[in-house]
């Protein structure tokens, strides 16, 4: 495997949905690799939006079969990409875990393991506006839309 990251690069589409809030949930990601495009999704039965986002997220870093390389992830959920870029995470870790409340975090299992998740690759988040067009952002919420009505 190539351990230089600047040669290999994966950018990935994330998006999730609920049908209530809480509800029927979904995800939807799509992953690119070169000339290689990779579509995942999937459904929890009681679960959040918020939980949902983070999820899809999380389930497309899983999927990954390498370590060391560049991976872009796109997410219209600004309570995912604040997360990172606003370092709520790393203050979170600082605190237990507690947010600015003195209170435990919300889905607090979910972003530990995606903080584990991210440190195998060099993880940059970038906002995309949703249902504003963007192919890639509308193809994660038909996945995500999808995998909500096929388990119903």
């Amino acid at each position: 495997m190539d351990k230089d990251c600047n040669s290999r690069e994966i950018v990935i589409y994330t998006d999730g949905a609920c049908s209530g809030n809480p509800g029927p949930g979904g995800w939807g990601a799509v992953l690119f690799y070169g000339d290689n495009k990779k579509e995942l999704s999937g459904y929890e039965p009681l679960t959040t939006n918020q939980r949902m986002e983070i999820t899809a997220v999380l389930q497309a870093l899983k999927a990954l079969k390498v370590t060391g390389w560049k991976v872009t992830v796109y997410s219209d959920s600004a309570y995912v990409v604040n997360a990172f870029q606003q370092n709520w995470i790393k203050n979170w870790q600082r605190n237990g875990w507690k947010n600015s409340k003195k209170e435990p975090v919300a889905n607090q299992e979910l972003w530990r393991e995606l903080v584990e998740q991210c440190e195998k690759n060099h993880l940059t988040l970038q906002k995309v506006k949703g249902h504003a067009g963007q192919e890639w952002n509308e193809r994660c919420d038909e996945l995500a839309r999808k995998a909500i009505k096929d388990n119903r």
